[in-house]
């Protein structure tokens, strides 16, 4: 499976999840592709909303340009969304982590690794409210 196809498979699983939830979802197909700031996800549920970038790998990390991550910030912020980036690790659940708590990696990339998503990241269930995990660090 190619990447854009295994990227496109994995928003709609999310665009499913949050459905299921009975959440408002919209996938912004192509979202990568155009000049102005589109997250992959707009979910919104009873006064809170979501702005989504999703990722989904093979590996234990995920790298992003400082910029993705700014214009994810820009786009919520005039949305008046939470910016998140939903990372799917192929041997694991979904994380979301806030646009905030990404750290800095690389050169000017920032990374998403297992360790960081497990500790500082939420689980599908903890994002849209059914419950809280208390984090032990």
């Amino acid at each position: 499976m190619g990447r854009k196809n295994k990227g496109s498979n994995a928003e709609r699983e999310l665009a499913h999840m949050f459905h299921k939830h009975e959440w408002g979802v919209l996938r912004a197909a192509g979202s990568g592709s155009t000049t102005m700031p589109a997250p992959d996800i707009l979910a919104g549920n009873r006064g809170k909303y979501l702005a989504i970038e999703c990722k989904s790998t093979k590996d234990t990390k995920k790298y992003f340009p400082k910029e993705e991550l700014e214009q994810l910030r820009l786009f919520a912020k005039n949305f008046g969304a939470e910016p998140w980036i939903g990372v799917r690790f192929d041997f694991l659940k979904w994380f979301f982590v806030h646009v905030d708590d990404i750290k800095k990696g690389k050169g000017k990339l920032y990374v998403i690794t297992v360790d960081h998503a497990r500790k500082k990241g939420k689980s599908f269930e903890e994002l849209i409210g059914l419950f809280e995990q208390e984090r032990l660090i």
